[in-house]
């Protein structure tokens, strides 16, 4: 694991600190964390929804949290099925990308990019960046239809022959898919120095089963909007022209790794890990 690294550290607490849209713990939602999570799957430590309540009036009227949420269902789950991606998802995609690059959040991630000279000051070549970067679609394995991108798979989630859940890493995805019985919560995963997380903590480690496969474990941030983790993982992917890599980093009380995989030009994969987690 590499050593913590400062100067991003500073910058994603200068962004956390921005990121007037994040969703407050026990304010804006509340969560209930239950039982730890076994080590086989088939153990459930959680009989309910690890989210209690959301407030969705406000998540309606930040533009973009909306924008974001209409993008949820624009794919195709199962990998090797080729996307189609049609204009009007072309649009939307368009109008999240706009929402988010007027926030403070993304100015400040822009700025950061353009003094390290990895994106043009430009805000409109800055667009088409993070567009190649995070919505262009590729082909999960060699030589197959184009069925996956950085966007699906983070945010959305993927799955493998229906035996994988890949990806899904987003907390409003998790809450919108709970809410339809599609997510089944099975448990936390504590951390070695943190028995059981509380329920104000906003990085968590989960388990949980969605569409019939199992995520052991799927750590994620929880109530940040959608503009942060674009943020925080288009920094990250921009600064290493490895295909996998993690940056260590401090953000409020947590130590995380922010791993991001490279798929060619375009985002693989992308999540923080908990650093003190079982299972690490």
């Amino acid at each position: 694991r590499k050593a913590l690294n400062h100067e991003l550290s500073k910058l994603f607490n200068e962004m956390w600190d921005m990121d007037v849209n994040r969703f407050m713990p026990g304010k804006d939602y509340t969560i209930e964390l239950q039982g730890k999570a076994g080590d086989s799957a088939t153990q459930d430590s959680a009989a309910r929804h690890l989210f209690h309540s959301v407030n969705e009036e406000r998540m309606k009227s930040i533009k973009t949290f909306a924008t974001f949420i209409s993008l949820l269902d624009n794919y195709e789950s199962s990998t090797g099925v080729a996307e189609v991606v049609t204009p009007e998802e072309i649009a939307e995609n368009n109008r999240f990308l706009d929402a988010i690059l007027e926030t403070e959040v993304m100015k400040r991630a822009h700025q950061y990019l353009v003094k390290k000279h990895l994106a043009e000051p430009n805000l409109t070549d800055f667009k088409s960046q993070l567009y190649d970067i995070w919505f262009q679609l590729y082909a999960r394995k060699e030589g197959n239809r184009p069925d996956s991108c950085g966007f699906e798979h983070v945010f959305v989630g993927e799955t493998r022959r229906g035996k994988q859940i890949l990806g899904l890493h987003n907390w409003v995805q998790f809450y919108l898919q709970e809410k339809r019985n599609q997510i089944d919560y099975k448990g936390y995963v504590a951390r070695k120095n943190k028995n059981r997380p509380d329920k104000d903590d906003q990085v968590l480690s989960l388990q949980f089963t969605w569409k019939g496969s199992v995520k052991p474990i799927g750590s994620t941030f929880i109530g940040v909007s959608p503009e942060f983790e674009f943020a925080l993982y288009t920094i990250v992917f921009l600064l290493s022209e490895e295909n996998v890599t993690g940056e260590t980093v401090k953000i409020e009380e947590y130590e995380l790794q922010i791993v991001v995989c490279h798929h060619g030009q375009h985002i693989g994969t992308a999540y923080p890990v908990l650093l003190g987690t079982d299972r690490e």
